[in-house]
């Protein structure tokens, strides 16, 4: 594989789309897919009714038809849904996830993967969070099952995903670590994957699998370093993600502090060391303020492999976002009104998030007080350990009362926000409640928000993938496409 100039950034929930990811890996770089809530997506796309066909045309080429239809007679809707009909939503993960939630996720997946590979010979990757870990292998199997080329994964220390890699590669049968809050050292807490279990015979219908390049995204050395030692297989290299990226952010190294606008502040300690990163003899990419050519060519001319850009991305006509948002987003941008704060609270995983400031969404405080508190999609659920011993399920954007109940402190419900129903609904696909009430988006990005507007040619009030590659790589532009080809 040739190593991309640029990686596009892997946006959830589902703003790094496949046909965002489709267009850059057309155009000779990494472009990739996020599968965070991809399993809620695929079945909100097919209870709209999937008019393109898309979807169903991708499901049709999964390996084994009966889990296919399955999904097709618990969520397609001929025509769509009714404007005010819930959407079905598949059960929240648990450690012991019943049949069918592995199958959707895996598939889900591998939809996604494969109609971003659709008819074309670029790289696609898949992005995944270490934060989200019940899912990840019932993912990672289903984007294998479609051919996905590179596996990215941060917000954490992935050190079971390379092994895990090798194992699915062969369909072999594979566990997963949890994170459990109140667990002694010495307790072991797993979520299992069998492939045969879940599409028995699938292995003899598909082959061995092409095990994927894997990249984990890292805020410094010492995580990289951890990384090389702890792995329990081959990592292929690394994307360093610094604090002004969209998403979430590592914290700041040491104690937390905050500045004037309540945004955590980040110093001397949170700058990685690029003479040691290069000292390891593995390719890496920046991101986190990599949104303009001579930022790309610093990247490459101290090192690196190339950069990594999602906020550019995020807003350009291929990407995933809501389309009103997209415009009204970019309207703030050239009125040079574009404002991102960086949230200590915001997020139920307790990381930094990024939110950017628009009237009519998650960003202003009525619009999160109008909001009835809910947690039904689970994905940032953390498990912990009841007085008996068992497994328990929490998040902190749940009623306060129920996360109290369950043992978690109510200060830590403060401001949370369910960016699980958030992100789902920026992607226009909003869940509708008993009450009527329509759950609001967020839109996350990086600093660079601000700058947006440089990928708009004159006359013109958006842009696309392809302007934003041509303008960030330049000359490179032509010499990485035409030796893609």
């Amino acid at each position: 594989m040739n190593l991309p100039k640029l990686i596009q950034g892997g946006m959830g929930v589902a703003i790094s789309d496949w046909r965002l990811a489709k267009a850059v890996s057309q155009l000779g770089q990494l472009g990739v897919v996020s599968g965070t809530g991809i399993s809620r997506v695929l079945a909100s796309r097919l209870m709209d009714g999937d008019l393109s066909g898309n979807v169903r045309r991708a499901l049709e080429n999964f390996s084994m038809p009966e889990p296919v239809q399955n999904i097709i007679n618990r969520y397609y809707t001929p025509g769509g849904k009714k404007p005010e009909t819930p959407y079905k939503t598949p059960a929240a993960y648990s450690i012991r996830p019943p049949k069918f939630l592995d199958q959707i996720t895996a598939i889900a997946n591998y939809v996604e993967v494969f109609l971003a590979k659709e008819g074309h010979s670029g790289i696609v990757g898949i992005n995944l969070l270490e934060k989200v870990q019940m899912p990840n292998l019932a993912s990672l199997y289903g984007a294998m099952l479609a051919g996905v080329d590179v596996v990215l994964m941060g917000a954490g220390i992935p050190t079971q995903i390379a092994g895990i890699l090798d194992k699915l590669s062969n369909h072999e049968p594979v566990s997963y670590r949890v994170d459990v809050h109140g667990a002694d050292k010495d307790d072991d807490h797993r979520i299992h994957f069998d492939p045969e279990a879940v599409f028995p015979g699938i292995a003899k219908l598909v082959g061995k699998l092409k095990r994927p390049k894997f990249l984990p995204i890292i805020s410094s050395v010492v995580l990289a370093q951890a990384l090389i030692k702890r792995s329990e297989g081959p990592v292929d290299g690394f994307v360093i993600e610094g604090p002004t990226a969209g998403g979430h952010n590592a914290p700041p190294r040491g104690a937390v502090n905050l500045n004037e606008k309540g945004e955590p502040i980040y110093g001397d300690k949170d700058v990685v060391d690029l003479e040691k990163m290069k000292l390891l003899g593995l390719p890496f990419w920046l991101a986190g303020g990599y949104g303009n050519p001579k930022q790309v060519q610093a990247a490459l001319d101290s090192g690196a492999a190339g950069v990594q850009v999602g906020t550019a991305f995020s807003l350009c006509d291929e990407s995933g976002m809501r389309d009103d948002l997209k415009k009204r987003m970019l309207q703030k941008v050239r009125n040079e009104e574009a404002e991102v704060f960086t949230s200590p609270l915001v997020s139920p995983t307790g990381f930094p998030f990024k939110v950017a400031q628009l009237e009519g969404t998650l960003s202003e405080p009525e619009a999160y007080q109008a909001r009835n508190r809910i947690c039904d999609l689970g994905f940032l659920r953390i498990l912990y350990k009841r007085d008996d011993g068992s497994i328990g399920y929490r998040c902190a954007a749940e009623p306060v009362d129920i996360f109290v109940k369950k043992g978690g402190a109510e200060e830590d419900t403060a401001n949370r926000s369910c960016l699980c129903n958030n992100l789902t609904a920026t992607a226009g696909f909003p869940q509708i409640r008993k009450d009527g009430y329509v759950e609001q988006p967020i839109i996350t990005s990086g600093d660079d928000l601000v700058s947006a507007g440089q990928f708009i040619k004159e006359g013109k009030t958006s842009y696309s993938a392809e302007d934003v590659i041509r303008y960030l790589l330049g000359p490179l532009f032509q010499q990485n496409t035409l030796t893609s080809s």
